[in-house]
């Protein structure tokens, strides 16, 4: 889609005041993310107001059961997700675009649920590359302003269900409201530990691994690190991926059939499994999951060693 048409798209929009506040913006409900409570048996589930998790007198936890072919030993810790083909998406149905981020945003919401339901650890997504700046501005403002609705909406139930939020990448393009919401957002949720939502927003990864060199760099000029003791995990602990004990995925999915990772991750991918889905990321649901998931417990991972 051309800029033209693209504003063309959004212009009914575009003229009223305020006109983020107009546009149709996703709500993120989570619909029966139960809140964990304690009892003498460990964790379990307490009731939810608007499902319930309580059936047939028994309480069901969020991780106590898989569906058929998975198997709890072998389900990776982490999952790094690139949500690839949104536009894509809607183009193939006659839609304006932000319609494709809107079921986008639908299909990360489930993703989101059956992490927690299957006992996944951390969940990184690829929401905005810095190289998306090169895109229409009308583009990069509604996804800004999507960012800022959709975890202002939610914050107050990511904490509730457990969630803890991360935002990587540079925020200093961000508008200020965004910028503090993020802030106050990790600050909320930092002590959850149900699941790890890292959300990577103006990132790259070659960006991600030249910080990390600057940042050795100045310790080494200050006195505080000698250049012996550089080492890869030295330079591990440097990136953006250091607010979690998991920095490295097990499984990379991607999305809408593209064969790249797009200067996602790129230090962090050293011995990642890789998924590529032929659909589009709002079309990415429970069976796709279930695939990927199964795709993977299906690997042996030798990590440059023999087979067993």
């Amino acid at each position: 889609m051309s800029s033209l048409q693209l504003h063309q798209s959004l212009a009914p929009l575009l003229y009223k005041p305020n006109f983020l506040s107009h546009l149709p913006y996703p709500t993120l409900r989570f619909r029966s993310l139960p809140v964990a409570s304690f009892s003498k048996n460990g964790i379990s589930m307490s009731q939810s107001h608007e499902n319930g998790v309580v059936r047939n007198g028994a309480q069901e936890e969020y991780s106590d059961s898989l569906p058929e072919g998975l198997l709890r030993e072998l389900m990776p810790t982490h999952v790094a997700v690139i949500m690839d083909g949104n536009r894509r998406w809607a183009r193939m149905r006659g839609l304006p675009i932000w319609s494709g981020y809107e079921a986008g945003v639908r299909a990360l919401r489930r993703i989101v649920e059956l992490c927690c339901k299957w006992g996944i650890k951390v969940l990184t997504v690829f929401a905005f590359s810095s190289d998306n700046w090169f895109r229409p501005k009308v583009e990069t403002d509604f996804l800004m302003g999507l960012f800022e609705r959709g975890l202002r909406d939610e914050l107050e139930n990511f904490s509730k269900a457990g969630i803890r939020i991360s935002v990587i990448g540079g925020s200093t393009k961000f508008p200020k409201p965004l910028q503090v919401l993020i802030t106050d957002a990790m600050e909320v949720t930092k002590n959850n530990s149900r699941l790890h939502l890292i959300v990577a927003v103006n990132y790259s990864g070659q960006n991600d691994i030249v910080q990390a060199c600057q940042s050795i760099a100045l310790k080494v000029k200050d006195g505080v690190v000698k250049l012996e003791d550089i080492n890869e995990f030295l330079i591990e602990r440097e990136l953006e991926t250091n607010c979690t004990d998991f920095p490295c995925p097990d499984l990379l999915i991607r999305t809408s059939g593209e064969l790249r990772i797009s200067n996602f991750l790129l230090w962090q991918l050293a011995f990642t499994e890789l998924y590529f889905e032929h659909s589009h990321w709002p079309d990415f649901g429970d069976d796709e999951f279930l695939e990927a998931l199964r795709s993977f417990q299906q690997r042996q991972r030798r990590y440059g060693g023999h087979d067993s």
